[in-house]
């Protein structure tokens, strides 16, 4: 690296590695822990790890099933202190939805302690087994019974060795509260006085996650009850600390030279003799700019500075009006193509359509914006390197991902790199991806000092992927006697998730083709299927409105019986549907929806009210929700309404709108998410299944708010919008 003094201001220009993240540059770590045990003290490390635990160049996501096929050692888990406190290892994160609440029930659960004798240390890379990232709603499935697992296995083993000690059969004994107690002579043994014994070392050497028995959900003690957020009070006193108040010795204050349009490149730029530039660390890398310095308002007055002194290239960009037409032009039939075109067939959909009269033809398209994630904490992250030595903290839903680009974009050896993921202000999908870790040590190496980069709202909304934008294409017909007779939907780029049917139709076709997004994008919260299901469930309804049906009888008796019927059935009587649909007002509609998705299954009945002006205000959203066994009722129900909420934003108002390569909809006060006034009424129905699985609850309660919300609204005014956001620009 070279250091330029210039004549007035003496800022440092280095000049940085070229900052290139190749798609094969994914790296595992064996990690060292022997300074942290020892930090702990005298005590054992019990742990499952998994052989097939390293990154996955599609963001940390494994193949369906990876997750229960792997074996597991108990090696890396559970660290039992003297105190008789279990830490867990993981690398999960929390953003909000629980999930360290989660997870320390699942430990709880099978080693019979109570959930405060549990700590969990989360999505440290140098510490925790990689048990992939965060998302797909695959915590619960895979991840809590993956835990249990360990856990079960440990307690057995600490079982034994107590029996040994007591010379007792394991059967004798009682293990609860930390205590293993010999029912015939009391005699009893706690767990941190097992923890010290160097016999139960050997005892784990050979031993394997899931032998032994686990609870089941009607026999749940810690897990089916509402344990409280375990980090609640540090949340409501403001002891919590997130990646934005991470701070390090010595640290200077980042920020980056953003493009002025999409797709611009740096053309040249000249750094100015400028007193902003005073004091400050700057480092240029082909078209990555950026700035070290002592204060967050030196760094953003510099990046002003260079700002106005670089030229670029601003080619030509689609804007937000003519979207839709441009996924439509440039979607791919092309079977080679990336992602592949998926199409599923049954039956002769076009025979079919051709032949029904039109009069009972549906044609219909549906569209849906790009949204924001807009979490209430901006990209941040904190980077400091100490003899080659990288170590960043920040939010993501991805650690093992993160640390796979830093180790690509610094050509580091894997354990040359830590990342350090905080628990984090919301995610909602949109914090896969190190780019802001990457920027923050790229800063910090050039500067020799620690770099904190936090991420303003305006990049927030400009420079982070957003979710698809989708033009849907439905083609349908009704038979003689009002039954669906064909079925043919076309997704153009927002996704297939979600996008099969679950009506009986004898004839059909459901496809998905990738299109040139103008804009960047990735995942979101049910990402496509939200999309899929508003398109669906919106057609259904017109089909209904043309076979003269009840929507809700028209849904049932195209729905087999199961799971997908019963929340329908649920949520149609605590809405009270029958009665509420007889009796609409012209300035009332009520609608439903529903659907299923990540294995769970949800319900909406929606009232919405027409004001004056012809603005829509939702009035009451009942819904119903069905997860399998219900692992902790009062996060579920949180979960459940802050979908609701979310929900409302993408079905009502929020959109990015951009032109001539610029966004036009880059803060709050021009991008209408949900406020408190705008929340009404919550009515939850959660089903809980004992004899069936956990599932994830993060992501499918979102699907039927925008569809039931539409078609409350075409009842209401006897319009139909086939748009999201129903009400473009804001209420």
């Amino acid at each position: 690296m070279s250091r330029h003094t210039l004549t007035l201001t003496t800022p440092y220009v280095l000049e940085a590695e070229r900052y290139e993240l190749r798609a094969d540059g994914l790296y595992r770590f064996d990690p060292d822990r022997r300074a942290f045990v020892q930090v702990l003290g005298a005590s054992l490390v019990i742990a499952a790890s998994a052989a097939t635990a390293s990154a996955q160049p599609n963001g940390g996501r494994r193949r369906r099933g990876d997750e229960q096929s792997r074996t597991e050692s108990l090696d890396q888990r559970f660290h039992i202190g003297a105190d008789g406190v279990v830490t867990v290892f993981t690398s999960k994160v929390e953003v909000g939805q629980g999930s360290r609440t989660q997870l320390t029930q699942a430990a709880a659960e099978e080693l019979r302690l109570p959930a405060d004798r549990i700590r969990l240390v989360m999505a440290d890379t140098a510490l925790c087994p990689d048990d992939g990232g965060t998302a797909g709603s695959r915590t619960t499935p895979a991840n809590v019974p993956q835990i249990r697992r360990a856990a079960a296995a440990a307690r057995e083993i600490l079982l034994a060795l107590a029996a040994q000690r007591l010379q007792v059969d394991p059967s004798q004994l009682d293990c609860r509260e930390g205590l293993f107690a010999d029912r015939s002579s009391g005699k009893q043994l706690t767990l941190a006085e097992l923890a010290q014994n160097d016999a139960l070392k050997s005892l784990l050497q050979d031993a394997a996650s899931g032998e032994a028995s686990l609870a089941d959900a009607d026999q749940w003690k810690v897990l089916g009850t509402s344990v409280p957020q375990v980090n609640a009070r540090d949340l409501v006193t403001g002891a919590a600390r997130f990646p934005s108040d991470v701070s390090r010795p010595g640290m200077l204050y980042g920020k980056v030279l953003r493009a002025p349009t999409y797709n611009a490149t740096l053309q040249s730029l000249e750094i100015p003799a400028d007193p902003a530039l005073s004091g400050v660390t700057i480092v240029r890398d082909n078209s990555f700019v950026g700035v070290a310095a002592g204060n967050s308002w030196l760094a953003a007055a510099a990046i002003d500075a260079l700002a106005a002194a670089a030229k670029w290239d601003n080619p030509p960009h689609p804007s937000s009006d003519e979207l839709f037409t441009h996924l439509k032009k440039t979607a791919s039939h092309d079977g080679d193509a990336w992602p592949r075109p998926r199409v599923d067939a049954w039956g002769d959909g076009a025979q079919a359509l051709d032949s029904v009269p039109p009069e009972r033809r549906l044609a219909a398209d549906y569209t849906v914006a790009y949204i924001q994630h807009a979490p209430l904490e901006p990209r941040a992250a904190v980077a400091q390197w100490n003899d080659g030595q990288l170590t960043v903290w920040t939010g993501s839903q991805q650690p093992s991902r993160v640390h796979s680009e830093l180790s690509a974009a610094f050509q580091l050896p894997a354990d040359r790199v830590r990342v350090i993921v905080p628990d984090t202000g919301g995610s909602f999908g949109g914090k896969h991806t190190g780019e802001v870790a990457v920027e923050a040590a790229r800063l910090a190496k050039a500067a020799g000092k620690p770099v904190s980069l936090r991420w303003s709202r305006e990049e927030e909304f400009t420079w982070a992927y957003c979710r698809p934008a989708g033009l849907i294409e439905v083609r349908a017909a009704l038979d003689d006697a009002g039954r669906i007779a064909a079925w043919d939907f076309t997704n153009y780029n927002s996704g297939e998730s979600g996008i099969r049917l679950p009506y009986d139709a004898p004839h059909g076709r459901t496809q998905f083709l990738a299109a040139d997004s103008p804009l960047r994008q990735g995942s979101y919260r049910a990402l496509a299927s939200t999309a899929n299901n508003f398109a669906r469930e919106s057609a259904i309804d017109e089909l209904a409105a043309m076979a003269a049906a009840d929507p809700l009888a028209f849904r049932l008796a195209h729905l087999a019986d199961g799971r997908l019927k019963d929340v329908l059935t649920a949520v149609a009587e605590k809405f009270t549907w029958t009665e509420r649909y007889a009796r609409r007002a012209a300035d009332r509609g009520v609608g439903l929806a529903c659907g299923t998705e990540k294995g769970s299954f949800v319900a909406a009945c929606v009232e919405v009210e027409v004001q004056p002006g012809g603005a829509p205000r939702v009035t009451t959203v009942c819904q119903a929700f069905e997860c399998g066994a219900i692992q902790n009722p009062a996060n579920l129900r949180r979960q459940v309404e802050g979908a609701i909420i979310m929900g409302l934003g993408g079905a009502l108002t929020e959109q990015m709108v951009f032109k001539d390569g610029r966004l036009a909809t880059a803060s709050f006060s021009k991008y209408a998410v949900p406020r408190m006034a705008d929340v009404p009424q919550l009515d939850i129905v959660l089903l809980n299944r004992p004899d069936l699985p956990s599932v994830g609850a993060g992501e499918t309660p979102i699907i039927a708010v925008a569809p039931a919300i539409a078609n409350a609204l075409a009842n209401a005014t006897g319009r139909r919008i086939r748009s999201m956001p129903l009400i473009p620009g804001g209420s």
